[in-house]
């Protein structure tokens, strides 16, 4: 419910193997509404190009190997105690639409720093949309 609609559990710790190797994805999700895998990886360290390597190889493996042709590419997410937004830039392809990161709080955010954050992401939209009207012009 947290995740919101459409999320159906597939598997926690999923056993896959690759020759001799055995990996474990930590969460499998498949989301009816965008009929795709949902994968999910956690962290308790900060986020290191390895660890977006590893979740890039689940979310091949799925595509390849899982998904039907019916259904969408595999999302992958990967939840960590410290993000390094220039490392999961740099790791993933330009035109990346399928890996995301994330930082999760061990506590939650007071009323005042969730109302600070809606409006940076406000005045960030905006900001984005009048450069997209100056440069339409």
């Amino acid at each position: 419910m947290e995740l919101g609609n459409g999320f159906c559990f597939v598997a926690r710790q999923k056993r896959i193997l690759l020759e001799d190797d055995e990996f474990f994805i930590d969460l499998v999700l498949f989301n009816r509404l965008l009929k795709c895998f949902v994968i999910i990886e956690l962290k308790t360290s900060k986020l290191t190009h390895q660890d977006i390597g590893q979740l890039q190889m689940y979310v091949n493996y799925y595509d390849r190997y899982e998904k039907t042709a019916e259904e969408n590419k595999t999302i992958g997410i990967l939840l960590c105690s410290q993000k390094n937004d220039s490392v999961v830039k740099m790791s993933l392809p330009e035109d990346n639409k399928t890996i995301l990161a994330a930082e999760y709080k061990l506590r939650l955010p007071s009323e005042e720093q969730l109302l600070a954050e809606v409006r940076k992401a406000e005045e960030e939209y905006e900001n984005s949309r009048e450069n997209s009207e100056k440069d339409d012009v």
